[in-house]
């Protein structure tokens, strides 16, 4: 193989496709990324067995060819290097690379030992705006379950609609659902998948240094997601999602709609005196329209804080993780939010005022 490319082109690349990758003692081959000549491109590949990233890239192709390096090795190589054109040589398990007047030889790996990525040869079931993709998923992917136990909410759920992509997650103790309208789509007929948390962080870092349009392909068991350049192939969770919209309340006792900046400051506040547990109290006081966030420890001290609110129901006092209704909060993006209230033990829901789109659920600690 021999190949001339942009340091540039080939750090973006690297960049993106060894993040998947751990150290792997026993599959020594997991530690390196694979190098090839593809359609007259440069084509580079990662995989950890649960996802695969294949990067193109356009380059001045004189012999066709392949081989497996080291990835940390090649990053960072490439990363410190002059933003000039770069000569990559293989012969006899050997990458030769050629920069302005520098020059390394790194060991390798035959490619014939890399794991085979998948290929899915469907069509493509939709094509949706990265932008609005990405930001929809880092609004869910926090709250996804960490627990072996439970693998169907270690993931993220999809549902595809006609005119609708329903995006879940929830560790039990917190629940986040986005809506994301589409114009109709024959082709989507309630298809449902859980895609796991790290594919999902994988596709909210790519596609924030990206501007494209992303098609959706869904396998027996796999998913791609095809962005221009990089194509980011997953296994799928396996299992039934819960049907968490029944814990949903439709309908609430007490409503308070209060400033969120405001309400993400004072529950900051509060953190700094709550307990072991993360505890703080929200207070809601519809005489007075004002909405009391205090906190107290033994140990440290107490904390009180009020903020005007409009508050339409019962007067109800709830205590909450901070950490869990921070994350509800600082992913909702209108400058009011409203919270619905029922009783001390059931959950509140935060929804932005304006956006029916989103939705958070967070139980309270005594439930």
């Amino acid at each position: 193989m021999q190949i001339i490319c942009l340091q540039e082109k080939l750090k973006q690349s690297l960049n993106i496709t060894e993040r998947i990758i751990g150290r792997n003692l026993t599959l020594p081959i997991l530690n390196n990324i694979l190098i090839n000549v593809e359609n007259n491109k440069l084509k580079i590949s990662s995989t950890n067995l649960e996802i695969g990233i294949n990067y193109w890239l356009t380059g001045k192709v004189i012999q066709g060819g392949s081989i497996t390096v080291p990835a940390r090795l090649i990053s960072d190589l490439i990363s410190n290097l002059p933003n000039k054109k770069i000569e990559l040589k293989v012969k006899n398990n050997l990458l030769e690379l050629k920069c302005d007047k520098f020059k390394a030889v790194l060991n390798g790996l035959s490619a014939n030992d890399f794991p085979i990525i998948p290929k899915i040869k469907e069509k493509p079931i939709i094509k949706i705006n990265g932008a609005i993709l990405r930001n929809s998923l880092a609004q869910v992917v926090e709250m996804v379950s960490s627990s072996e136990s439970r693998p169907e909410i270690s993931g993220v759920y999809m549902k595809f609609d006609k005119n609708l992509i329903k995006l879940a997650a929830t560790d039990s103790f917190r629940l986040a659902e986005k809506n994301i309208e589409i114009k109709n789509n024959q082709s989507l007929r309630g298809q449902t998948v859980i895609i796991p948390q790290r594919t999902i962080q994988e596709i909210i870092r790519i596609l924030s240094d990206k501007e494209s349009e992303v098609e959706i392909v869904l396998s027996t068991g796999q998913i791609l997601f095809n962005m221009e350049d990089v194509q980011v192939i997953s296994r799928l969770i396996e299992g039934k999602y819960p049907d968490y919209q029944q814990i949903i309340p439709s309908d609430f006792k007490t409503e308070a709609i209060t400033n969120r900046e405001e309400l993400i400051n004072n529950v900051k506040l509060a953190s700094l005196f709550s307990g072991k547990i993360n505890n703080v109290k929200l207070a809601v006081n519809p005489q007075k329209s004002i909405l009391e966030i205090t906190a107290k420890d033994i140990d440290i001290g107490e904390n009180n804080s009020q903020i005007e609110t409009k508050i339409i129901g019962n007067a109800i006092e709830v205590v909450f993780n901070y950490r869990y209704l921070l994350d509800g909060l600082n992913n909702i993006f209108s400058d009011k939010v409203i919270l619905g209230f029922n009783t001390k033990t059931n959950p509140i829901v935060l929804k932005p005022i304006g956006d029916n789109s989103y939705t958070y659920l967070v139980m309270p600690i005594n439930a």
